[in-house]
């Protein structure tokens, strides 16, 4: 087959672990920590997007087709996330999460959730969630099919549990695996087999 005129004859896909207070952009005008001082390739842009106040998981691609699939709301690909919110939920907000709750006069899609026993292994964060806190926190393992502006944020203030850390730690079949935050690479062959699959 032939290459259609003007086409990368092969396109870069780099996953990357967003750090906390880091702009998702690849660049920020007002001069902000941006995913470009950490991920210095040119050509490539961000699929999907995560909060400055959120950490994690991001895939970067020239491949607009394929950052399209993954990324638009109508492919619902699943988005995981471990979510640190304050106090310990039970059962009946557990389930709200699951079933939907209003944000902003809309109901969002049902949700999987799990409690998780204890804290996750997760890098610590570069700022300190809170100093001489009393109030328990526990750890949920959050996963969409869709993405709202703040989601789980919203979500789970709803149900009285604020969010104060979160972290993505699966976009479709890409998972975060030894990446450290700040630190970027290519997908594997297989990796990227998977993604194309889906």
């Amino acid at each position: 087959m032939q290459a259609r005129e003007n086409m990368p004859a092969q396109y870069r896909y780099l996953l990357a672990y967003k750090p906390y207070d880091v702009l998702s952009d690849l660049t920020d005008p007002e001069g902000r920590p941006a995913l470009g001082d950490y991920v210095p390739v040119p050509g490539v842009h961000e699929a999907g997007r995560l909060d400055r106040d959120s950490e994690g998981l991001m895939l970067l691609t020239d491949d607009g087709a394929l950052a399209h699939r993954l990324t638009h709301p109508r492919h619902k690909q699943p988005k995981t996330y471990l979510v640190q919110v304050e106090n310990i939920p039970n059962a009946r907000a557990l389930q709200a999460l699951r079933a939907g709750v209003e944000v902003k006069g809309t109901r969002t899609a049902p949700a999987q959730i799990d409690l998780l026993p204890g804290e996750p292994d997760l890098p610590p964060r570069s700022v300190p969630i809170r100093d001489g806190a009393t109030v328990p926190t526990a750890w949920l393992r959050i996963t969409l099919h869709e993405g709202r502006k703040r989601q789980i944020r919203h979500m789970t203030a709803a149900v009285g549990h604020p969010t104060l850390r979160l972290v993505r730690i699966a976009l479709g079949p890409l998972t975060i695996g030894s990446l450290r935050p700040g630190e970027w690479r290519d997908l594997t062959a297989s990796e990227l087999a998977t993604l194309r699959q889906t």
